[in-house]
């Protein structure tokens, strides 16, 4: 690889690549590499320091049962974990039909129009609610900026408001309902948890019809398993929904990942966050999924979006949806009704010990105003009993779940019974007749999930045929690499994917006591640590749960820091023009003003330019937002220079950690220069992609920051200046944790820096393969690429081949494309990673070459420029095996271009996807069954 290359060492290529005075002086200090086996070993012992208990403790955090046949074959299967976000929808048909089911299933059982395919927590979709309707408010309010909160909202989920709202000038109300004054022409919308906090059912229809009529809008955060008793919110008028799936067979994991529901009016349809999936055709007219208007996302729109989401959580959006595919209408409503029966007759035995039961309605969870000493009593037994309750000021609150039976319903009333008696309870009689406190009119009558695929995969046999039938229609990481740039599709090792279905971090609540979660505690110590060391700061919030999170939480840290110097004027950022399209997004969600800095015709930051207009805004300048390397694959030489400029001006540079692949061990974002930095532990540090999420984006900060991380309502987290919370949750998706640390942990810090070195090697092999087939955009002073490159294909539109038609060639050759167009239209950028082998680089270059062959076979007219094996990519089966081919090149050209692909083919389960069709007929639900019918 290296004579191919024409470097005389390793050594010598990072020396050609990176510039030597920013490569780091000594190598990194971590911990030795344990062998798989030592390691698991080890973890093992850290994870039996985690006390699973049994938690009552709600707040939209249950213990679930995971079904085994979902546990099995997604969950815990590389086909389903290792795919990336389903933009090549041709061959990820699988995982769209997955998301359609989930979306399908928010719709009917909110009562809603339209459903998004997730969202990363119950608190962030909350936030996109109230920014969404901030920015839809009608003519006659578009001067009203105040967001009434019933007071019953989570704890968690009004931090998470007061976060968002604040940059945005949005003033948050939160008070009783009683309070709540629909006349105030300031209002502009009133948020409602259904149930709510302490576990009360009301009817908010009268409420939401007298909103209505003021131009008020209205949001809900419900209880998804509820619904299938309860009226929905829909039914009552609301604007929009939102939520957690996670009892949809999601562990707690002590806070994440789950995926999160937002549902609303079609007239939202363009301003709803995250990605939408809907129905089209390909280009035989058969039906088709894909991902929809998708112009509406942040790397279009960049500093005129309302969001920054960019990662959902796909993976367990897909099993919250076969959850509900599996267990269908009437199983989901028996386990809902066993649910809702544990609590009534919980509540009716503690009435009999002569405690009073405050809700007056209710679903699963029941408060009980109880003295502070009798509190103390009920905590002492119940923890003796391995079970956790909720104590709030001068009440005890029980949530009940599905893993609940009867017993846990003598453990509750034995707990009470001793702390007030002093003995245990005699008797429980579970054969009296209990009625349920759900008035009439709250009781759901309207039908859900009648579409045939909740209905019929009820036996495991069928419902495992289901599953592997979808995962057989997309191509992951177990078929072949996936090169998209900026996106490090890297190996997701198995010894790091074992512990997270272990129950010692699955089975925790995020609010269990501190006590109870040593392992994590410890975990999360090491992985500061470690994440430390690498980055070169001083310290780590583990909060973000996302990238695009990661970025908003840096720059709120930046934001808190200069308001702690009453330097609240500063609010300009200067964002590159090559930048990720999240950056502009979650500036301008910051609260801070976006000025673009262009790049010189190398694909480097303009440093006069730079200069210019930071000197220009040298009063208001909050910060610069920079990747490193660049998007444009390069390690600019004068980046310590570009970051010296800022400070100089008095702002603070935030490093987009997107291409840390290419700096671990190398070299670091402290020693370039910046202040603060976001790692996409699902890129660099192995926590695969699932399909689009889970990921996380923890933020590493100089010394400065620290006092600035964030905090949570509930857990001691962050400095003694922390701004408010990121995520619902305080350690954001904490239970895939432990794929970082075990990457981190196996590979020990010579490893780590191995890995970068191998990273830039592939991507400089496959750029001496390619360069003299299609032209590489950009590359360093000394013609290197960093660890990904862009391939320029704007040329071949002389001949009437667009670089979307190369990316669907790809896929005869049984490959996802790289990037396309990003950050440069026309093109392709690729990152292969330290991954993967030669042989497998080799064939993915053989690919590229021949893909650039048959388009000289379009300049010289063999084949006509309309009608091609590009125009005509991708090929499914069905076309091929054909009667009639009236095509002008051969069936075995269509299909078996090369050898190797012979050997394992891959066959798209349909043609090329019109997209214009999917946007101006959007269908986001199930369709039914006829309807495939008529379009064969």
């Amino acid at each position: 690889m290296l004579d191919r290359i024409g470097s005389s060492s390793l050594d010598e290529l990072i020396d050609q690549t990176i510039p030597k005075h920013i490569q780091l002086e000594k190598p990194l200090r971590l911990p030795d590499a344990l062998s798989e086996d030592d390691f698991l070993k080890k973890f093992h012992k850290l994870a039996k320091k985690n006390k699973v208990f049994r938690s009552f403790i709600g707040l939209g955090y249950h213990d679930t049962i995971v079904p085994g046949v979902i546990l099995r074959n997604i969950m815990e299967n590389p086909g389903w974990y290792t795919a990336y976000t389903p933009y090549q929808a041709e061959i990820a048909q699988g995982r769209l039909e997955a998301l359609i089911n989930f979306q399908t299933v928010v719709v009917d059982l909110t009562g809603m129009e339209l459903a998004n395919a997730s969202l990363l927590d119950e608190g962030t979709a909350a936030a996109e609610a109230m920014t969404m309707l901030f920015a839809s408010r009608p003519r006659s309010k578009k001067q009203a900026n105040t967001y009434f909160v019933d007071e019953k909202v989570f704890a968690h989920t009004r931090d998470l408001l007061w976060t968002r709202a604040l940059p945005l000038g949005i003033e948050l109300k939160i008070g009783p309902l009683s309070e709540l004054d629909l006349t105030d022409p300031g209002l502009y919308g009133v948020m409602i948890q259904y149930p709510n906090a302490d576990g009360e059912v009301i009817d908010y229809t009268s409420l939401v019809a007298s909103a209505k009529e003021q131009e008020v809008m209205t949001a809900f955060a419900a209880d998804l398993l509820s619904l299938t008793l309860l009226k929905s919110p829909g039914e009552m008028g609301a604007d929009v929904v939102v939520g957690t799936t996670q009892r949809f067979g999601i562990p707690m994991g002590f806070g994440g990942p789950h995926a999160a529901f937002f549902a609303t009016k079609d007239a939202f349809k363009r301003q709803i966050p995250g990605r939408i999936i809907g129905v089209s055709v390909d280009k035989a007219g058969k039906r088709a999924y894909r991902m929809a208007l998708q112009t509406r996302e942040q790397h279009i729109k960049r500093e005129k979006a309302t969001s920054n989401i960019c990662t959902a959580q796909v993976l367990l959006a897909v099993m919250a949806g076969m959850y509900a595919v599996y267990h269908g209408p009437k199983g989901l409503k028996e386990i809902a009704s066993k649910i809702h029966g544990l609590a009534v007759l919980t509540a009716s035995g503690l009435k009999g010990l002569g405690l009073n039961v405050a809700n007056d309605a209710f679903f699963d969870t029941i408060k009980i105003p109880v003295k502070p000493s009798l509190m103390e009593k009920v905590r002492a037994f119940a923890l003796s009993q391995k079970m956790n309750f909720r104590y709030d000021e001068e009440s005890i609150v029980i949530a009940f779940d599905e893993t609940k039976g009867i017993q846990d319903v003598r453990d509750i009333l034995d707990v009470f019974a001793k702390s007030i008696q002093g003995s245990s309870l005699v008797a429980l009689d579970t054969d009296a007749e209990l009625m349920s406190p759900l008035p009439d009119q709250l009781i759901r009558q309207s039908a859900y999930l009648t579409h045939e695929v909740f209905n019929r995969y009820h036996a495991e046999h069928e419902m495992l045929r289901y599953i592997k039938r979808l995962e057989s229609k997309d191509l992951s990481l177990v078929h072949s690499m996936i090169s998209l740039g900026s996106c490090t599709m890297k190996l997701n090792a198995t010894a790091e994917m074992i512990p997270v279905t272990w129950p010692e971090f699955g089975q925790l609540h995020p609010y269990a006591p501190q006590d109870q979660a040593a392992g994590y505690y410890e975990l999360f110590h090491d992985l500061r640590n470690w994440l430390n060391e690498i980055t070169g700061f001083a310290d780590t919030s583990l909060q973000p749960n996302s990238g695009a999170q990661g970025e908003y939480a840096g720059l709120m840290v930046i934001r808190a820091y200069h308001h702690h110097r009453n330097e609240s004027h500063r609010d300009i950022v200067l964002i590159p023009t090559s930048a990720h399209g999240t950056n502009p997004a979650s500036a301008v969600m910051a609260g801070m003003k976006v000025v673009l800095v262009p790049c010189d015709d190398k694909g480097n930051i303009d440093l006069a330019s730079l200069q210019e207009k930071a000197e220009a805004h040298k009063d208001n300048l909050a910060g610069l937002m920079v990747t490193y390397p660049s998007t444009h694959g390069v390690f600019e030489e004068a980046i310590q220079e570009i970051c010296q400029t800022i400070h100089d001006f008095g702002g603070l540079v935030y490093m987009d950690g997107a291409n840390m692949n290419a700096q671990v061990g190398l070299t670091s974002p402290g020693r370039i220069g910046a202040d603060v930095c976001h790692l996409n532990l699902h890129k660099t540090f192995c926590i695969p992609h699932g399909g689009g999420g889970p990921g996380m984006g923890p933020i590493c900060v100089a010394e400065h920051l620290k006092p600035f991380l964030p905090g949570n309502t509930f857990v001691s987290t962050g400095g003694d200046h922390a701004i408010s919370a990121i995520s619902a949750a305080p350690f954001g998706s904490a239970s895939i944790l432990p794929i970082s640390y075990a990457y981190i942990a196996m590979m020990g810090g010579e490893g780590l820096t191995m890995a970068t070195k191998i990273a830039i090697l592939n991507a400089n092999y496959i750029k001496s393969r390619l360069e003299s087939h299609y032209p590489i955009l950009y590359t360093g002073k000394q013609n290197r690429a960093a660890h990904e490159m862009i391939l320029d294909c704007r040329s071949f539109k002389d001949f009437g081949i667009e670089v979307e038609d190369i990316a669907k060639r790809l896929m005869d050759y049984g490959f996802h494309a790289p990037t396309v167009s990003f950050p440069v239209a026309g093109t392709l950028m690729v990152e292969p990673t330290e991954s993967e082998s030669l042989a497998e680089l080799d064939r993915f270059c053989d690919a590229m070459i021949a893909i650039r062959d048959e388009i000289r076979e379009i300049e010289s007219g063999i084949f006509p420029k309309d009608s091609n094996v590009l125009k005509n990519a991708p090929h499914t089966a069905t076309m091929v095996i054909a009667e009639n081919w009236d095509l002008p090149y051969s069936r075995e050209k269509a299909a078996f271009p090369l050898d190797y692909v012979r050997e394992s083919k891959f066959w798209p389960s349909v043609r090329r996807i019109d997209s214009a069709y999917g946007d101006r007929n959007l269908i986001c639900s199930c369709v039914p069954v006829e309807a495939y019918a008529d379009s064969e």
